[in-house]
């Protein structure tokens, strides 16, 4: 295992840009990659295809994604996180190298975008109910952009995490991960939103010719109840995706830096999905999950490059140059 001297893996694939919840724009996304000598790094937006071209910072023509990051010498894999499961929290498949214009794609991005906006709209009106008042239009919808300039989101572009960082900013809690756990643990708050069952977002990314990983597996509950069936373990709940035909999982993730609920250290989970898994998936990914949520004043941020994989083991899902 190689990693640099500021303690950043070589290869980070699980980042966020502004065209879901991150804070950079994927030019600046892949800046910073240059900055921090990474060799690859990968855009996973939440429930939205990546990018495929560009604008250059300095101006110019539109310039196929992959390629201006190439000619930054950073590999630029593309990859698409889908949110899954009504019923169960952090259930995540990122999906890889897909035919991003396929129109099965587009239909589950469409809809996608109907079930975030309606549910979280929803959200603000329980918050407000039970005395934590959130405006949709002035706390969601009306943002500052980081360069300080005022701008209107759109309602389809609104995530989760935003109304969290929204509840933060109201002063409802200290930070976005306590306003997380906040709705998460309140049955009054857990507005069920249409999300793609984890099975079929795998058999949609293989039918797009890309490579399915889940994402943070340690992120689902322990132990999980879904309405109308038994309790099953993480575990049980894993070999369901196994059977499904995931390609991959995580391995290494920034675990100390979310709402992860467990006592385990990054590297105690990491050894144990290795020990679980290694020999029963063709791949083994990593990613810090980046934010650039310092632009945001948060003081707990994942860093680019915290979590990811050395060169050979990105060779491995990806092959050479």
């Amino acid at each position: 295992m190689s990693i640099s001297a500021e303690g950043r893996y070589p290869c980070d694939l699980h980042c966020h840009t502004v065209r879901s919840d991150g804070n950079d724009t994927p030019q600046e996304l892949i800046e910073n990659a240059v900055r921090c000598a990474l060799h690859a790094v990968a855009i996973t937006d939440h429930d939205i295809p990546p990018p495929l071209q560009l604008e250059p910072l300095g101006g110019g023509e539109p310039v196929a994604s992959v390629a201006y990051a190439a000619a930054r010498g950073v590999r630029l894999i593309l990859g698409y996180e889908f949110s899954c499961d009504t019923h169960v929290d952090d259930v995540h498949i990122c999906g890889y190298r897909c035919d991003w214009e396929h129109p099965n794609l587009l239909a589950e991005v469409a809809a996608a975008k109907r079930s975030k906006s309606e549910a979280y709209e929803e959200l603000c009106r329980r918050l407000t109910a039970l005395g934590m008042p959130m405006d949709w239009e002035a706390d969601i919808l009306q943002i500052t952009r980081p360069d300080g300039t005022p701008s209107r989101r759109k309602p389809e572009e609104v995530q989760r995490k935003h109304v969290f960082e929204a509840m933060a900013a109201r002063g409802h809690t200290a930070t976005w991960s306590e306003a997380k756990l906040l709705v998460r643990d309140n049955p009054e708050l857990n507005v069920s939103r249409r999300k793609i069952d984890p099975r079929q977002a795998i058999e949609l990314i293989h039918r797009c010719g890309g490579v399915a990983i889940l994402a943070h597996p340690y992120l689902i509950d322990a132990e999980i109840q879904v309405p109308g069936e038994p309790m099953r373990s993480r575990a049980e709940y894993i070999d369901q995706l196994i059977d499904g035909g995931l390609d991959g999982i995580e391995v290494r993730y920034s675990y100390d830096k979310t709402t992860y609920k467990g006592s385990l250290t990054p590297e105690e989970i990491e050894g144990e999905v290795r020990r679980d898994y290694a020999h029963r998936l063709r791949f083994l990914s990593g990613g810090s999950d980046y934010h650039a949520d310092h632009k945001k004043g948060a003081k707990q941020v994942r860093q680019l490059g915290e979590r990811g994989l050395s060169v050979p083991e990105f060779e491995a899902i990806f092959g050479k140059d």
